[in-house]
């Protein structure tokens, strides 16, 4: 199979409607690991500190499962094996407080330690509880916090895995989960030049055989079965050509994104300030040239010593001499905005220049309640102290030519922009 599965896995890779185009390479994909870890920190401490509560709703797992179900669609769903279940009383970790503490240390183990062999024995101890209704889909958590190490996992990427191997994993046992993963790894061992030493490329794979976007690969000596393998996968090509425009849109949202980036750039230029580009954006291509062009190459001293998710802020101004950061920015195009709130609380109470700092979401016009929904989550209680004003794109784009010809400081951006 391994000649047949090399050449599915350079199908998979230029089909822009993959797992590996839409969510692997995606750039917010990288953004949210540390989001979605400092998240999974946080109900860590509500349950030592006896606040997390006893159901999922407004509770900082369903924050944080959240962030992850809106992961594109691999992801999709979930967060529908943490949903409470009345009748049935599971997951058994909201009414349970024994449990509760035991799904805590799972997730605080696995946050401290950095070896493969920890990582499984926590999942084991976990498994000897016998927690009711918490099985293998804590994995997609735990992905986030060691994603070299842990697999996703759901009724999709098992189907793959077993149409591919020829094994019969069964949902909802940690033993099969296990036994999933330890196949998993040689089967990326093998292919780890086409692949990634992230487990998320090969899961992505699995994914998109297991929904049937692709057929599993036949073996090599099977002639005919490999013919007809070979004509499936033309016929996902058609399917992608055919599928393009909704491909060309998601490409127009990123391009939105960077778009709106550079008018913040070229603003804050224009008032006299130091523009910092988010770490991983800079080299996006805009206007000719590059989005960190002219920009700052490094934060102010007290902001690099605070946390790395500081970095990945779409765009900071900074006062012209360097002394503190005057504003932030996240842009929330089409993405998790739970991720641009995380990031900017970093920078409020993470760093030593957080205090006093201006921030604003920037987003389309029709995302203004997404906004305040996010903001009255439970998680984000401190969020009403720091004063995050919501910047509709048709403020910023009508005010913007304005603004750098006439204003100064943020008086303009606080009159066009809302408090929520």
């Amino acid at each position: 199979m391994s000649h047949a599965l090399e050449t599915l896995i350079g199908h998979w890779k230029a089909d822009p409607l993959s797992t590996y185009n839409t969510w692997f390479l995606w750039e917010e994909r990288l953004k949210n690991f540390r989001s979605i870890r400092r998240g999974l920190a946080q109900v860590v401490k509500d349950i030592d500190a006896g606040t997390f509560g006893s159901a999922f709703r407004g509770s900082s797992l369903e924050t944080v499962v959240g962030s992850v179900a809106e992961q594109r669609q691999i992801f999709k769903g979930a967060d529908h094996a943490f949903l409470w279940k009345p009748k049935l009383r599971i997951p058994d970790i909201y009414e349970n407080a024994i449990n509760q503490q035991a799904f805590a240390r799972l997730l605080h183990t696995c946050d401290c330690c950095n070896s493969a062999e920890e990582v499984i024995e926590a999942i084991r101890r976990i498994d000897a509880r016998q927690i009711k209704g918490l099985g293998p889909a804590v994995a997609n958590l735990l992905y986030f916090v060691h994603p070299t190490i842990v697999m996703p996992f759901n009724t999709a990427i098992v189907k793959g895995y077993n149409a591919v191997t020829g094994s019969s994993v069964k949902l909802g046992k940690w033993e099969h989960y296990l036994s999933m993963r330890e196949g998993g790894l040689r089967l990326n061992a093998q292919h780890r030049n086409a692949l990634s030493n992230d487990m998320g490329a090969l899961a992505g794979l699995l994914f998109d055989i297991g929904s049937g976007r692709y057929a599993a690969p036949p073996r090599d000596d099977d002639a005919a079965a490999v013919q007809g393998w070979e004509a499936d996968l033309e016929k996902v090509r058609e399917e992608s050509a055919a599928a393009h425009k909704r491909w060309a849109a998601e490409r127009e949202s990123d391009a939105t994104h960077t778009e709106i980036q550079g008018w913040l750039r070229d603003l804050g230029k224009s008032l006299g300030y130091g523009v910092w580009i988010a770490s991983n954006d800079q080299g996006r291509s805009y206007r000719g040239g590059r989005l960190g062009d002219g920009c700052l190459t490094q934060l102010p001293a007290q902001a690099r010593a605070g946390l790395d998710s500081v970095r990945l802020i779409d765009v900071i101004w900074v006062e012209a001499d360097g002394s503190k950061i005057a504003a932030a920015f996240e842009v929330e195009h089409s993405t998790s905005i739970y991720s641009g709130i995380v990031r900017m609380l970093d920078l409020a109470l993470g760093t030593e220049l957080g205090a006093g700092v201006s921030m604003f979401l920037v987003a389309p016009d029709a995302r203004r309640e997404d906004v305040r929904s996010q903001l009255r989550r439970p998680a984000f209680t401190r969020v009403a102290e720091l004063g995050i004003r919501y910047l509709p794109y048709s403020e910023l784009g009508a005010h913007r030519d304005a603004i750098g010809r006439f204003g100064s400081g943020l008086k303009p951006l606080n009159e066009i922009s809302h408090l929520l």
